[in-house]
């Protein structure tokens, strides 16, 4: 029971990472990470925040699973839902705390995106390495590698390019220029997954993951 304490707490401290992690590569201005993109376009839009529109695309992203998986959805996963409010939370907490945080100068805005992808990979480590639950943006990206029984690698960069198209025809069409994406966008997704390969190497990681 203390070890599955621990793990639960090192998930949650994933997660609260994660989420402050996404609120400082926005805050950089540079273009959001590439799962964020699409709230966030839609945050400039309409009158919920970032943090809500997020609640709302990862709650359609646990009915996917359900849709897809059925019989094979196991059922411990719906407390994604859980996950999926503290995580929403979150973001707009960090958002707030980071009001006044404004880089300005492209070092500082470059500096500031690379920090915000460091916190974000080591988010993700600490929250994957128990092994305790899947957060619905990877949930889904599962569920769609397992019914397609194509490699989980392959449909994430599908997943991952598909809402950047998607945030980029809405912030065309909403403002005729680009709104939330931009440079930064392209360096989180491409530099993200590789800070957490070295993440995964740590010490710290792998007393986490021994837990599990």
């Amino acid at each position: 029971m203390g070890k599955k304490c621990i793990r639960c707490i090192c998930f949650m401290l994933g997660i609260l990472i994660n989420s402050f992690g996404i609120a400082f590569i926005t805050k950089a201005a540079l273009g959001t990470s590439p799962i964020s993109s699409l709230p966030y376009v839609l945050s400039k839009k309409f009158p919920l925040t970032l943090g809500q529109f997020t609640f709302v695309m990862n709650m359609i992203f646990i009915l996917m699973q359900i849709f897809l998986l059925k019989k094979d959805f196991q059922k411990r996963q719906i407390l994604q839902i859980g996950v999926n409010v503290i995580f929403s939370a979150f973001i707009d907490i960090s958002m707030n705390m980071l009001d006044a945080f404004a880089p300005s100068g492209a070092s500082a805005q470059i500096l500031s995106l690379l920090a915000g992808c460091v916190i974000l990979a080591m988010g993700i480590s600490i929250e994957v390495a128990p092994n305790v639950l899947l957060v619905p943006g990877e949930g889904v990206v599962k569920a769609i590698s397992a019914v397609s029984r194509k490699r989980f690698g392959t449909v994430k960069v599908v997943f991952d390019t598909t809402l950047i198209t998607l945030s980029f025809i809405l912030s065309l069409l909403f403002f005729h220029r680009l709104n939330g994406l931009g440079i930064g966008t392209v360096i989180s997704a491409l530099a993200v997954g590789k800070i957490v390969n070295l993440c995964n190497r740590t010490k710290l990681i792998g007393k986490i993951r021994a837990l599990s």
